[in-house]
């Protein structure tokens, strides 16, 4: 793909391999993304801190006049539990498309990835829960800083252009796609409210009518979007977090229609720029704000900021490059070839941007305490920015390296 290939031209251009994701396309060369949701976060701080805070915390906090849905009655709740479905509906298309078809499908090339985002997930949450301590309120977030952001790593990635080697480009890419597959497990499993069976039957029943359409192979994708609509609204009212209704339905589209022509392919390259230019901004800006004002160092190293800053700074890093380490060590799978371990510890740094799941997760342990979600902001966003400049930094320094001269050599 050109360098300068624009991500739209992605959606009217003809499907030429079905062998190459559409989101790994968008995020591999193209910077324009991560670039887009730094600009949204400092547009969101300025405005925290600004004459306009209390506009803007009213814009997406205020009761709406109207709702067709009560349990979303203001345009937070609907960005987060609403829009938020059309990310998490991505996510699981990717890994889907990854799982069958890509990476993930191979089980040698997957397998140091998944390691790395494993212990990258398991280091951080251990950090957090040093940091926090034992009390029960913190300890909600405990998840928070296990997640990478997609757009936001690739983005910076992009920005450094043939300074990171194709290997290790797509090796945090794969591990990024792992950590979402955990972060969705982690939403299903531990942060679930209390379940109404009723509500929860239906989302069954609707999952099932999916998976009939899916083993005929129905090729019409608006069917498909108006049964995921009606699982969003089940799930949403039976107590499960209504964003796992666009996990479950995106996994429910078909490779191939009857035909043998890409199916996922063309939903994924049909939502993935209204999910980079749309809908990631948008929830960035409406939950990214922190306001500052009154804020001295007491409160960027108060207990919860300081678990998460450190979990995605420390943990991160030493999450990923112990299993690196470890896998080498004990023979089970090599470094990323093409780099040095320079390179691969910029790569590791990069994992800790957590941004958009780290703000997501900060919502939904937080949902009732404004005081603490925006103390998660604080630790989100700080370790998100020391890991950008750590990760970009290192990679900027690094010599270049060929797949033969790189940290996979014995």
């Amino acid at each position: 793909m050109s360098k300068h290939r624009s991500p739209l031209a992605a959606v009217v251009a003809p499907v030429k391999a079905v062998t190459i994701a559409p989101v790994k396309a968008l995020f591999v060369s193209d910077a324009r993304e991560g670039i887009l949701l730094i600009l949204v976060a400092i547009a969101a701080m300025i405005i925290a801190n600004s004459p306009l805070s209390d506009a803007y915390h009213s814009l997406f906090h205020a009761t709406l006049p109207f709702t067709p849905v009560p349990k979303l009655d203001n345009l937070h709740l609907w960005i987060n539990d609403g829009l938020m479905a059309v990310f998490f509906f991505v996510v699981g298309l990717e890994v889907k498309r990854e799982l069958v078809e890509g990476d993930l499908s191979n089980p040698m090339a997957r397998r140091l990835p998944v390691l790395a985002a494993a212990a990258g997930m398991a280091i951080p949450a251990v950090i957090f829960i040093l940091v926090a301590g034992d009390d029960p309120v913190l300890s909600r977030g405990w998840a928070i800083p296990a997640a990478t952001d997609i757009a936001f790593a690739m983005g910076i990635v992009g920005l450094l252009g043939n300074r990171v080697p194709q290997s290790l480009r797509l090796f945090l890419l794969t591990v990024a796609i792992v950590d979402d597959i955990g972060a969705v497990a982690i939403i299903a499993l531990f942060y679930t409210a209390q379940v109404k069976a009723m509500w929860l039957i239906a989302s069954v029943a609707v999952v099932a009518i999916l998976a009939v359409m899916n083993m005929r192979r129905v090729d019409n994708l608006m069917v498909y979007a108006l049964a995921a609509i009606v699982l969003w609204v089940c799930v949403l009212n039976s107590g499960v977090h209504a964003t796992i209704a666009g996990v479950v339905a995106a996994l429910m589209i078909p490779m191939r229609n009857r035909k043998g022509n890409p199916l996922l392919v063309k939903a994924e390259h049909g939502l993935a720029p209204w999910n980079a230019y749309l809908v990631v901004p948008l929830f960035g800006f409406a939950n990214a704000g922190v306001d500052l004002r009154g804020i001295g160092l007491d409160g960027f190293f108060a207990p919860l900021p300081l678990a998460i800053a450190g979990g995605l700074v420390l943990g991160k890093q030493a999450g990923i490059l112990s299993a690196i380490l470890g896998a080498k060590w004990l023979g089970i799978a090599k470094p990323p070839a093409g780099g040095t371990w320079m390179h691969i510890w910029g790569v590791a740094a990069l994992c800790g941007i957590g941004f958009t799941m780290s703000l997501f997760i900060g919502t939904m342990a937080f949902a009732n305490n404004n005081e603490l979600f925006e103390q998660a902001k604080l630790g989100v966003l700080t370790g998100t920015l020391i890991s950008v400049a750590i990760g970009y930094t290192l990679l900027r320094l690094a010599p270049q390296a060929d797949a033969s001269e790189g940290a996979s050599k014995d």
